[in-house]
């Protein structure tokens, strides 16, 4: 869950040959060291794809469009990991200063399909679905790197809320899986989060995911079966090891873990 320290080590700056991130400047216990906005584009083109564009913060906007235009390329396109205001508050906003068009899953007649094939400037996006952080969750393969950009579906660093009850267990376990199936394709072997510092063995941080979200189920059927009544009783006991700040969040995810053992008893 998220609510790990900050990573000094961690400013954001360029990642192989595609992708570099601006981070804003909005650290907090539920976005670590603040929202990574990356900035994608294909070696040698003025092009850029810019995924979330983060919170309505006029400094950290202007801080992407002077990074793309020192570098004497365009933003192109704006893509949305899913929502969620830390990382899709600013997307009009960013519209009008950039005049690039926004696209997500969700927003409308130009949604993001699962699937689709995205190019701009030569750079090819994969759109992956991975629903269950929250509903319009959705990843993008950069082909070229072998690399997963995974908004809140992954982390950098720790473990995320499923944000229940948009956020659903049972599809978040199945993103998991879907990553994992990836990962032993070769085809992702990277992830660059949506927080914290990016990840150089996908395989192995996934395979944690998963055993991780295991062992909270386990653990939550446990205090439930010892006459925890609430989600909060359920806290108290198992997510006593995490700050009391991300409490509320790790609520919400065991209100979505007791969901998934109503209907998987």
């Amino acid at each position: 869950m998220k609510g790990a320290a900050a990573d000094p080590s961690w400013a954001g700056g360029s990642v192989g040959e595609r992708a570099v991130c601006v981070l804003c400047p909005n650290p907090s216990p539920m976005t670590l060291d603040g929202t990574n906005t990356w900035l994608l584009a294909e070696p040698g083109s003025d092009e850029v794809v810019v995924v979330d564009p983060g919170p309505l913060d006029e400094e950290h906007l202007a801080a992407v469009i002077d990074q793309v235009r020192e570098s004497g390329q365009r933003i192109a396109l704006t893509l949305l990991t899913h929502g969620h205001l830390d990382h899709a508050e600013s997307a009009d906003r960013f519209h009008e200063l950039t005049g690039a068009p926004v696209r997500g899953f969700g927003r409308g007649h130009d949604d993001v399909r699962a699937g689709e094939t995205i190019t701009v400037g030569g750079l090819e996006i994969l759109a992956v679905p991975t629903p269950g952080h929250t509903s319009d969750s959705f990843s993008f393969v950069l082909p070229a790197d072998n690399t997963l950009l995974t908004g809140d579906t992954v982390l950098g660093r720790g473990t995320t809320v499923v944000a229940w009850p948009d956020g659903n267990l049972e599809a978040y376990l199945e993103s998991l899986s879907h990553i994992e199936a990836l990962t032993r394709a070769g085809t992702v072997t990277s992830l660059l989060p949506g927080h914290g510092p990016a990840v150089s063995d996908a395989a192995a941080t996934v395979s944690f995911y998963l055993r991780h979200r295991a062992e909270r189920l386990a653990q939550v059927r446990e205090a439930v079966a010892r006459g925890a009544k609430t989600a909060y009783d359920v806290v108290e006991t198992v997510y006593a090891d995490v700050p009391r700040s991300v409490w509320p969040a790790a609520e919400l995810s065991v209100n979505a873990q007791l969901e998934y053992l109503r209907t998987h008893a």
